[in-house]
């Protein structure tokens, strides 16, 4: 992991809340941005950010989410995400959350990822895979 990663790091990115991205269950007119795609959302933005501070061969795995999710944003909005960096231990990384769509903050929560080296997560799952399949 490369030192250019400190707390107070964040960055925003904007999210256009399409059909896929809604629930279903209650109709067409209650096409609302779904809590698991706002968890994902969340997730591949901590990641894309971390990227940027990784050394080759590196990535980062989520290890814990925990979110509010309190606003109903329609199909067709944009919501900003928004991730900053708030505690660096070793390799695990935790950040504040927090998304808004243009009425209201519609979520905040936090989110910790640990920084792999690949290769090493790869001989790890294969010999997890290989007693599995004995």
């Amino acid at each position: 992991m490369k030192s250019t990663l400190s707390v107070g790091l964040s960055a925003t990115r904007r999210i256009e809340i399409d059909t896929p991205r809604t629930i279903d269950f209650l109709g067409e007119t209650l096409r609302v941005y779904a809590t698991p795609e706002l968890v994902r959302d969340f997730e591949i933005a901590c990641r894309e950010f971390l990227l940027a501070h990784t050394d080759p061969g590196e990535d980062s795995v989520g290890t814990g989410i925990s979110i509010s999710h309190g606003g109903a944003t329609l199909r067709g909005m944009h919501v900003d995400i928004t991730v900053t960096v708030s505690k660096i231990e070793g390799r695990l990384v935790t950040f504040d959350l927090l998304a808004k769509d243009s009425i209201e903050e519609i979520s905040r929560g936090s989110h910790s990822r640990f920084v792999v080296e690949v290769e090493k997560l790869r001989a790890r799952v294969a010999a997890k895979a290989a007693k599995a399949a004995a």
